[in-house]
């Protein structure tokens, strides 16, 4: 006779108890958790801009590619290395060269004594002030994860009103961005905590600072 284990016993009751509410059908709606009626594509960018200051994010719009670049070297200040993503996955184009300029290197993801991390990202949501980045191929988790200063480059046009409209156009794709990403994280300004009496803390976990750079179309 062949005796069940406990996990066996568990599984084969949960398999034979009836299925609750039977009859309800599946919803073909759903509310957005974060309701956004703005479209305009300007007032999507000033909307992700104050919920992302709100969160104490430093947001930053350079006017030029060499506005971009002198915003780059002054958060990196006297640092002589950084980490990043690939170079080819970040929308600013020149930042290899802007690095190289200054005599500036670039490490290995994860290297705990490199203070600043670059990423791109995949979208910023307005109506929560978030970025949201898929990590897989040359976008190393560590560059927004390690460092104490996490710089994401962002594009107007990367800016969606809300969570929804993220996954309506990752959908449309098939879901290919969940298929080829070891993760993905949807990050709300820097790392944070709070213990008992109520003192917030930034930068316990994470990136102490959180910078977002929208480039100029």
């Amino acid at each position: 006779m062949c005796m069940m284990n406990s996990r066996e016993e568990i599984l084969r009751k949960l398999r034979a108890a009836p299925r609750p509410f039977p009859n309800i059908a599946q919803p073909s709606d759903y509310l957005p958790m974060t309701p956004m009626p703005i479209s305009d594509q300007v007032a999507l960018k000033d909307r992700f801009i104050r919920e992302a200051e709100n969160l104490s994010c430093f947001v930053h719009e350079p006017p030029s590619s060499d506005a971009a670049a002198r915003v780059i070297l002054n958060i990196i200040g006297d640092d002589k290395q950084v980490v990043s993503w690939d170079m080819d996955q970040i929308p600013y184009r020149l930042l290899g060269s802007v690095l190289a300029e200054s005599g500036i290197t670039v490490g290995v993801p994860g290297d705990p004594a490199v203070r600043v991390g670059f990423t791109g990202a995949d979208a910023a949501l307005a109506a929560t002030g978030s970025v949201v980045l898929a990590s897989g191929s040359g976008n190393y988790r560590a560059p927004s994860l390690l460092t104490t200063v996490h710089v994401a480059i962002i594009t107007p046009d990367q800016i969606l009103p809300n969570m929804e409209s993220w996954l309506a156009l990752k959908r449309e794709a098939e879901l290919e961005t969940f298929r080829r990403s070891s993760n993905v994280v949807i990050i709300s300004g820097a790392s944070r905590t709070a213990d008992i009496a109520m003192e917030l803390i930034l930068g316990m976990h994470g990136p102490r600072e959180l910078h977002i750079i929208i480039l100029t179309t």
